[in-house]
Formats: C-alpha cells, structure tokens, sequence
C-alpha cells in the first residue's frame, strides 16, 4: 500500500498554461519549422472539375523544369498501397473507396490528380502548372439531398449514390402514439456545409532510409499513434520501422484526427524520391479538399401530450459523405439518431440514418459529429412550444431529466448516467435573470426593436471505451535529481493537455508542478495512445498517470520506510518529500530517494527494483461517459437588414471536476464561437457544376472578436465513473451554441411570423424569411 498523499494542490486550480510561453512568443515548433538535410517539397495537381474522366497525364513539361524531381500518378502510387483501413473502424467495416491519386475519374473539384515533387514549393508549384491532364467532363451529382434517386453514380460500386445506411425501430411501430398525441411538431430542418478550418492547415514531413528500412513522419495529426499504424498498414511496415512525431499542431477539431488521402500520398512517395518529402497544404488547398462537416437535414417528429410532455420522438437525417468521407461516414449519421431524445424524458423513439455520396469534398470528422441531433431537437422544441402556447423553458422544464432519475436507458439505447440537465438549464437560466429578459424583450418590442432568447441543453458522449480509444497508457520517470517526466501519447493540439498531465502528475506525486516535464507526440519513446478526439484526452490521460502514478508511490514509500527505519503506514509524501507521520525532521526528498533507486542499489529494500520508473495503462469503464451543457444566448435582430448583433452567451455545464478551470472554459469558448459561425457566418457554398464558391476568407466568413460576445459560465460538477471523475468537455461547445443562436433569432422573430428552418443565418436569409412571412401575413 502506497503512502498517502495530501490534498490536490493543483486539480482544480487556474495552473497558467505551460505551453503558453513558447506559443505567445512565437517559439512552437509546427511541422513547417521543421527542416531536414536534403528535404524536397511535394505539391498537388488538382482537379478543375467536379467529375470528370481522366483521359491522361502529360507531365513532360512540369519535367523537364529545373528542380524538379518527379511527377507521380495514380499509376505511380496507387499499386503501392498495402491495406488502407483506420484503427477506429477496423478492417471489417464496409469501408468507402480511398485511392492516393485519383484514379481513372476525379470525384471533387480539388481531387488530387498528380504529386510533383521538386526542390522547393515555388518550383513544384511552378511545375504543377505545367502538368497536362485531359478530361473528359461528367454530369456530378452536387446536391447530395438528390444524389440517391440520381442516375449517375459517384463510385460505381454504391448504386443509389448510398454510402451506407442504418435505423432504429420500425417507424410503425410508433405510429399510434403519434397519431393519439395531443400535439405533434413536425419539421425538417437543414443545416450548411461548413470546415473545421483550423489555423494551421495540414501538413506532413516523410523520410524514408533505405538502409535501414525506416521511415520517420513529422505530422500535423491529432493521433500521432494511429497514424504510425496507418502508415505500417498502407507500406506493409512493421510498426516499429516508423517513427511519428508531432510537436504543436495548430487546431484539428476532427479533421486532423486520421490520414487522408494526401497524407497517404505523401507516405507512399517518400520512398520514391531523394531526400525527406515535406508536403504543406496552403489555405485555399485546405478549404477545398481537407475535408467539410455538418451538411445535413433530418425529418424531426415529436409528440406530446395535453400537458406538453413528451411521448415520442424520431428522426429521419440524411448526411453529405461528400467523394470521399474521412474515416466511415455511417458511425457519425448512427449517433445522430441514437442521441435524438437528448437529456429529456422520452418514453419511445426511432431513427433512420443515411449517409450518401456526392461530387463535393469529403465528410470528415468535426468537433462534435453528431452535432444534428441538438440542432434539430432543440429547434423543434422551440418551434413546438410556440405552437402549443408555451414559453420554451416552461416546456424544457416538464421534460428535462433530473438526476434523481439515473441511471436511465433513452429508447434507442443509450444509457444515461452521472448528468445534470435540469440543473444545468436552471443554473443558467439563473445567471441570465431569464424573467427580466422576457420584461426587456417586451419592452424592446414595444419600442420596434426585436430582441431574442434561445437555449440549448444537450448531453454528450466522451470518453469513448470502445476500440482505440478505450485505453490510454503513461510512462512517469522521476530522475535521479527528483524532478519528474511523464510520457504520454498526447500532443499539443490546442487542447492543453500538457498543462493538464502536469498538474495531474504533480498531484499524483506530491511534488512541485514546476518539477514536472512531460514529453508527447513522439511514437519512439510515449505509450500507445488514441489521441485527441471523441472529448478524451483529459479524462483518460488522468486515468493512465493515476495507474502510474501509483506503482512509483509505492516504490518511494517502501525506500522510504526501509531508510528511516518506518512503517510504511507511517510514510507520507508531499511536497516532493516522503516523511514519517508526527516524526519532526524524519524525512527524504525524492532527490536523495531516486539516488538511491539509481546509484546504490544495494541500500534497496528486499523487492523494490532498481530506478524510479513506471508504465501504467487504464481502461475506460463504461462506453462513454456521459457530460452535459444549457446554452443560453440573447440577441437582437435587425429587421431591416437582417444583421444579428448577440448579447449575451452563457454556457453552463458538468463535466465532473475541473483539472483546471481555464482549460475547461477556453475549450468551451473555442467549440462556442466555431458553432456561432456556423450558425450566421461560415457556409461551404457550391454551385449547380460543382465548383466551390468560398475558396479563400474573402469568401469563407469566420467570425471575430467583434461578433461574438464575452461568454459567462456556469458550472456544475457531478463525477463520472472514471478516474477523479472527470468527463470530456471539447466538442460541448460546438454541440450547443448553433441551436442556442438559431432559437434565440427565431424569438426574437417570432412575433413576424418567422419560423427558421434553415442554417446558416446570414442577413439575406433573414431578410427573405421577413419577406416571406410579411406575404404569408397579407395572402
């Protein structure tokens, strides 16, 4: 039994952020910085058209540049791959067509057709120029709300332009409840394309060495593990023949969390050319072909009783996969459906999910991608409750799930545990003062101004023990002078997970946080890990340096015991110090412990080994574990036109203990404003052909400091089934603010007859809803 520790000085504490001092002045190391002897630089060739057959390639020209080492085709790098299937899914999951290089047809504008490779980007940009390509053009299937009944077919091998499919009960099955309901709202609700666009766009750095048959991979990943065994899969390498590294990566919500088809590319290539093969991706590049989220629509039913309580609720959602989703789209659409009920209490429910192809970019990934089924049920709630007469918190309230009522199974499945939904909507219903914003908005519509209100509460799923995910490991060295290292799969992606090892590891060990290193993002010397995605890193990595953790307290108490002639009941460790209870002056630093571990062995007590390191591993205890948010969001929309100007924002959450609070509220921050540009700014637009219309920021709107406002927290803390507690809490932010932001402008509305269906809310769109409404009114 190991030596108690005393009280957490760091859990739960606003820790500056470690990683601070060399982001803010400019010291990170991306995978730009990084430089090797010899490196040439690869750039894409890509497709012009939406679809369109490839009738040839003429690179002689790019060629006979100077500097330029090779053009590569899909004859050139296709047949080398050896098995091109992620570890999330496995190798039996009826996977989508995934090819380096297109292949015979381009499926997207932006399809990469060729790699020229050269001595540096402006030769190989040069180059890509010059590469000959004859298509010959093919009607494409764009809209993917039509792709299933089109007669033309993205892959030849999914007829119905289907990517796969599944659902929940028979839908008749819950015929007569509907039928019987007092009340039945009914909508189908359609949400834009819109990009992860993270601020470093990706990038990748190969370097094969033919003598010894080894490749080493500079990444800008989320998962730098899996990658590792993506690319053992796709070259047939053993997995200790690769080496990845990934220092600080500047955002991946998602997009980054596995290897698309350039990274392959890239991998592929290395092999092929003469030095270290460094492929960036330019802002253009990465907002036409990394990858697009969120482009959905869904047939939402739900039914109620005379008293406005919930009797059923069922979807109908249909996603764009896009030419080519990123990993298989059919998993993202399934929780779509699985989590429609949300955090209320729905006694019966069903779903149908379709994923289908289209001539556009592909599904990828994004923070949260399940995220349709909030948009939809919470909209529809509010649409609902102005049907019945309702105020909308009146009728979240009769239907939210307390937690005198967990653990609870909603009807498709999902075990509910540790929540607070009605806690967390009435707290930050609370921190509003809703009742005097109601008294504000009357007033404010008195005087001809049009001021709204919209909530959302929603509950998550983190901490995913399924597959990959369902382990993570440490390895925690303390050195022979005392101070700590602790190695993790990690990697800074913009989520503070070194800040959070640190203090997790310095609690864990009763030592001084500024005596703690931790070292991540290199696959040659940290245990295997999942990475960062699925609202993970934080809680599992706590779990892994606790199993850790422990095994050292334990060899620190037993030397310590055995040199100051203690019990080991008696030992306990704080401060970096092992002590004897009670004994004034009876004690040893960890310093003068770890010499004795290191340098004289012989003084060890009988069964302590050598050294002061260990490697622990820990096990999710449960699928996911289960957080939950109220977003609450006030603005006033201007009729004449259409800008919404937001007021306040509130989130109150649970995600159990915080290991730091500014970790906590900078990852909900992030996620909020990524989803309030998806609500009024962000849209990835297409024409009738194909072509991309929003291909740089003079076109893509993001959102700035100017429009989003101070956000206010709240926060509730119920612990979950895993180590201390804690729940994810990265994608919460970007799951609530959209329909927080469309139920407060559809209030603020409502008194014009406006119902809001549709996403994004740009001030065209408002201005004809207006339009529509005032001619509705006089018809």
């Amino acid at each position: 039994m190991s030596a108690p520790l005393a009280a957490a000085r760091y859990a739960g504490a606003r820790t500056p952020r470690v990683e601070d001092p060399r982001l803010l002045t400019g010291h990170g190391t991306f995978v730009d910085d990084v430089v090797r002897p010899g490196m040439v630089h690869a750039h894409f060739v890509r497709s012009p058209l939406a679809r369109a057959r490839v009738l040839g390639v003429d690179a002689a020209e790019a060629l006979a540049l100077p500097g330029v080492h090779a053009v590569f085709t899909a004859d050139d790098l296709n047949p080398g791959v050896h098995e091109p299937w992620y570890s999330l899914m496995g190798p039996g999951v009826p996977d989508t067509p995934r090819p380096p290089l297109a292949d015979g047809e381009v499926r997207f504008v932006g399809d990469p057709v060729a790699l020229v490779v050269a001595d540096d980007r402006y030769i190989a940009e040069d180059a890509a120029e010059l590469v000959v390509v004859d298509y010959e053009p093919l009607r494409p299937v764009v809209d993917y709300k039509a792709a299933h009944e089109s007669a033309e077919r993205v892959h030849p091998a999914y007829p119905g332009n289907l990517a796969g499919e599944l659902a929940g009960r028979p839908a008749d099955d819950l015929a007569d409840v509907f039928a019987r309901a007092a009340h039945v709202a009914r909508e189908t609700f359609y949400q834009q394309s819109y990009a992860a666009v993270p601020m470093e766009t990706r990038g990748l750095i190969a370097e094969w060495s033919p003598s010894s048959g080894e490749m080493t991979i500079w990444a800008s990943t989320q998962t730098p593990h899996e990658t590792r065994l993506f690319c053992s899969r796709l070259l047939g390498l053993d997995e200790h023949r690769i080496r990845v590294v990934m220092r600080d990566t500047g955002g991946g919500f998602g997009q980054k969390a596995v290897p698309q088809r350039e990274d392959m590319c890239v991998m592929l290539a290395a092999r092929k050319v003469p030095g270290p093969l460094k492929w960036i991706e330019d802002r253009q590049e990465n907002l036409i072909a990394a990858g697009q989220g969120r482009h959905e629509h869904g047939d939402a039913r739900i039914a109620f009783d005379e008293d406005g309580r919930i009797l059923a609720a069922a979807i109908d959602h249909v996603q764009d996969a896009g030419a080519y989703p990123t990993p298989w789209p059919v998993q993202t659409t399934a929780v779509v459906g699985l989590l429609f009920p949300g955090p209320y209490r729905v006694p019966e429910g069903t779903f149908s999910c379709r994923s289908v192809f289209s001539n556009t970019t592909g599904r990828t990934a994004y923070r949260g991608p399940w995220q349709f089924e909030s948009v939809a049920r919470e909209m529809l709630l509010d649409i609902a409750a102005r049907e019945m007469g309702v105020d909308p918190a009146e009728l979240r309230r009769r239907n939210l799930l307390r937690r005198d009522e967990l653990p609870l199974t909603n009807p498709n499945g999902m075990p509910y545990t540790e929540v607070t939904p009605l806690e967390t909507f009435e707290h930050a219903l609370e921190i509003l003062d809703y009742e005097a914003f109601r008294k504000e908005q009357a007033r404010a519509r008195a005087e001809g101004r049009y001021l709204g209100v919209g909530t959302c509460t929603y509950i998550e799923p983190t901490t995913s023990g399924v597959g990959v995910h369902a382990t993570e490991g440490a390895t925690i060295r303390i050195e022979p002078s005392g101070k700590v290292n602790v190695y993790v799969a990690g990697g800074s992606s913009g989520n503070s997970i070194e800040t959070t090892v640190v203090q997790l590891a310095a609690d864990a060990l009763g030592v001084d946080i500024a005596d703690v290193n931790t070292v991540q993002g290199d696959t040659a010397v940290t245990p295997f890990g999942g990475g960062t995605g699925g609202s993970r890193s934080g809680s599992m990595t706590a779990g892994a340096i606790a199993e850790t953790a422990s095994v050292l307290r334990e060899r620190i108490t037993a030397i310590a015991a055995h040199r100051l002639e203690a019990s080991v009941g008696d030992i306990e460790l704080a401060a970096g110090r092992a002590r004897v209870r009670g004994t004034r002056g009876a004690e040893l630093s960890y310093a003068k412990i770890a010499s004795i571990a290191y340098f004289q062995t012989e003084d060890l007590p009988p069964g302590v080994p050598p050294g002061l390191e260990a490697s622990g591993r820990y096990r999710a205890r449960s699928m996911a574990i289960w957080a939950n948010a109220t977003h609450v969001c006030t603005c006033e929309v201007d009729v004449v036109t259409g800008e919404v100007k937001l007021l306040r924002y509130i989130v109150a959450e649970d995600c159990g203990p915080m290991i730091n609070p500014n970790v906590v509220e900078g990852q909900i921050a992030g996620g909020t404003v990524q989803g309030i540009g998806g609500a009024l700014y962000e849209h990835f637009a297409y024409d009738e052909d194909g072509n991309p219309l929003t291909t740089t920021f003079m076109d893509y709107l993001l959102p700035t400091t100017t429009e989003v406002p101070t956000i206010e927290y709240g926060h509730l803390e119920s612990p979950g089934p895993g180590a201390g507690g804690y729940k994810g809490v990265g994608e919460g932010g970007a799951i609530g603010s959209p329909p927080a932001v469309a139920n407060a402008v559809a209030d603020a509305l409502a008194p014009l007859g406006v119902k809001i269906t549709r996403l994004p809310l740009s001030p065209a769109s408002i201005v004809e809803s207006l339009d529509a409404a005032a001619r509705a009114a006089r018809s």
